[in-house]
């Protein structure tokens, strides 16, 4: 059930999801992820020799259980992971490099709901640090925050982590793991996020966490249990302070 507004205190530290949280997943389904999967195939071809698209293919083959996969064996597969919404850490790896070159050229530009604006812009007034973890690459996660609609906002930002550096969203070791990158006691963490399974994951790591339940997002139902929100301004943060930073 939402409320009109979420009050969380000796929170030191604000972690946000993206995808039905700061912004729409229509757009992530129908502008990101199709301008990605239209290009697999062409600049696979130019880039493949690159250290980096190296590497990105030899983790293909390892899902695939394959060798020497063929490009159309490795673009199939991407394209059937993009299909079935798989988190594949290749796969995510390679639409954020995809997803560069669309954000540098201006064909692209990310999204976010003005309320989710307003609070990171509120939080990071009030001096409240700000991470961001999503499936998405941190490249691609750098690139949505630096060409919003709103201009740049990686001065807002503290910190990025994806299922490489951080783990799967929806298991409990990939919180600890940021919370120690972080360098904080779970308990003054925050996680922001409309997916119950992350939730819960963020929970069982010792977070704090609210779920932003927005109407027409894909993962809006059923009710959480944990405090719930229909537009990121109701969470009201209460900033750790200095004197209890230094007491733990």
């Amino acid at each position: 059930m939402t409320v009109a507004e979420a009050t969380f205190s000796d929170v030191g530290h604000v972690v946000v999801d993206i995808e039905g949280t700061t912004s729409r997943s229509t757009y992530v389904y129908d502008v990101l992820f199709p301008y990605a999967t239209e290009r697999f195939d062409s600049w696979l071809a130019v880039h493949d020799s690159e250290p980096q698209v190296q590497d990105i293919l030899d983790q293909v083959a390892r899902e695939l259980g394959v060798a020497e996969p063929t490009r159309d064996q490795v673009v199939g597969a991407l394209r059937e992971w993009v299909a079935a919404d798989r988190k594949v850490t290749p796969l995510k790896t390679l639409q954020g490099l995809i997803w560069q070159e669309g954000f540098d050229s201006g064909e692209l530009i990310s999204d976010f709901y003005p309320d989710a604006l307003d609070a990171l812009r509120a939080w990071h007034e009030s001096g409240v640090p700000i991470s961001v973890y999503s499936s998405g690459s941190v490249l691609a996660q750098r690139n949505w925050y630096a060409h919003s609609p709103a201009g740049d906002l990686t001065p807002w930002i503290s910190g990025y982590f994806d299922t490489a550096n951080a783990g799967p969203k929806r298991e409990a070791s990939s919180y600890r793991a940021i919370a120690e990158a972080i360098g904080a006691d779970p308990s003054t963490l925050l996680f922001c996020s409309d997916v119950v399974a992350e939730l819960d994951a963020a929970r069982e790591a010792g977070w704090q966490v609210v779920r932003v339940r927005r109407p027409g997002e894909p993962h809006a139902a059923p009710d959480s249990g944990y405090p719930e929100v229909a537009e990121m301004t109701a969470i009201s943060v209460n900033p750790r302070s200095n004197e209890q930073a230094r007491d733990t």
